[in-house]
């Protein structure tokens, strides 16, 4: 019998840049799709296919899929549960295969949120129709999201999960969109759920009392333990509503490092190497440092400095790390230029503009190749509204027609 594995969605491209006060441009939030894939996260959940200044990044990023660019990592959208979104998200990205359909089922929504709209037995039959007509229109695989899981009646939250397995549902959702979950409530209640549905579960927590990582690890090892497979949703560097949602690297640390965890299985796809780039690039693109604690990759992470800590790293690495930094990209020198800099901005001139891809060793077949890039990335400035990075640069001159539809919003 095959063993079940804990899978990673990432949200930090649909959750994560709802954390009030920041926002990703398109071209920042395509560069995360491409750090996620390279990290071997199973899906990423890549925006809102019913939010019109979306829709040219959300298909030029499928065209990046059918490339090959962003391969094998799969591309989901979050819509409501509602056949209108269904119809309506899928009418503006048709080539969308993966969904999670998002419905309130806890009795505070149902009564302070949907204020009669929707009753218990609506919230279900509005769900089933959506998920039918997601599957009709060719979506291959749908997540039901319970929004407020963690506040929803046990049985009635069973019954709402049947309900979706039965229309076609591939997964369903546990949302802890509180962060009011313990550990131990976390884990008998999926348990609970996963054995009456047989059916794969993800765990969306938030961080609201500081058990983000601990209650998805703790949901996880619920489905698992109930033969099913689980899928952590997840952010880089933690960014998400309020107190922020699971950390993508702590979860993995988790699994792979936590004293019990040995025998629960994390997809082998992962690959912790491109964690500290990842999570570098997402702090620039954010405009939100990396805290010094955060484990494995803030600063402090792997640093000693009172003598008995020292002496006994110095010894042997295992007395006070629990992990290596190689494991996690880390070890290698950064160089920071201090001399003379030229920039790619919105007012850059071809001969500055040559010199810095010559730094990059891209090179141009002739001048109006590099005009258009050129002018691409001067887009590419205003569009971000600060300097591009090294690997922007060089997704702009590899992909300059996927560049193109990314910076452009039809309102």
């Amino acid at each position: 019998m095959k063993k079940a594995k804990i899978y990673l969605i990432d949200v930090t491209n649909r959750d994560g840049v709802q954390t009030s006060r920041i926002c990703l441009s398109k071209l920042q939030k395509t560069m995360l799709n491409i750090h996620l894939n390279q990290m071997g996260v199973f899906q990423s959940e890549f925006g809102f296919p019913l939010t019109h200044h979306e829709t040219n990044y959300l298909n030029a990023n499928l065209e990046l899929a059918e490339k090959g660019v962003l391969s094998p990592i799969r591309l989901g959208g979050w819509m409501r549960a509602t056949v209108d979104d269904v119809r309506g998200g899928l009418s503006l990205v048709p080539s969308l295969k993966n969904v999670n359909l998002s419905i309130s089922t806890s009795d505070q929504m149902i009564l302070h949120k949907f204020k009669g709209k929707l009753d218990h037995s609506l919230v279900i039959k509005t769900m089933v129709q959506a998920v039918s007509e997601a599957i009709e229109l060719g979506v291959e695989s749908i997540g039901v999201n319970a929004e407020d899981a963690s506040r929803t009646d046990l049985k009635y939250l069973i019954k709402f999960a049947r309900a979706a397995k039965k229309a076609g549902a591939k997964r369903v959702r546990y949302c802890d969109t509180l962060g009011c979950d313990t550990p131990f409530s976390i884990y008998q209640r999926i348990k609970a759920l996963a054995k009456a549905i047989s059916l794969p579960i993800e765990i969306h927590c938030h961080n609201d009392l500081g058990l983000v990582v601990a209650n998805s690890i703790a949901g996880a090892r619920a489905a698992v333990d109930c033969g099913c497979d689980a899928y952590i949703n997840t952010c880089v560097n933690g960014m998400g509503e309020r107190a922020g949602n699971a950390d993508l690297v702590s979860v993995i640390l988790a699994v792979k490092h936590g004293s019990g965890m040995a025998s629960y299985k994390l997809d082998e796809g992962i690959n912790l190497k491109k964690a500290w780039k990842s999570c570098k690039y997402a702090s620039y693109a954010f405009g939100v440092p990396i805290p010094i604690n955060q484990p494995g990759i803030g600063a402090n992470a792997f640093a000693h400095e009172s003598g008995i800590h020292a002496d006994g790293a110095l010894k042997d690495r295992r007395n006070y790390e629990l992990y290596d930094y190689e494991e996690l990209g880390r070890g290698e020198p950064e160089v920071v230029e201090t001399g003379r800099k030229i920039t790619a901005g919105e007012y850059s001139g071809i001969k500055g503009f040559r010199n810095v891809y010559e730094k990059l060793e891209v090179a141009f077949h002739n001048d109006q190749e590099a005009t258009e890039v050129l002018e691409l990335v001067r887009y590419a400035n205003v569009h971000n509204q600060k300097p591009l990075v090294d690997e922007e640069l060089k997704f702009i001159a590899r992909h300059p027609d996927i560049a193109r539809k990314i910076f452009s919003v039809n309102p």
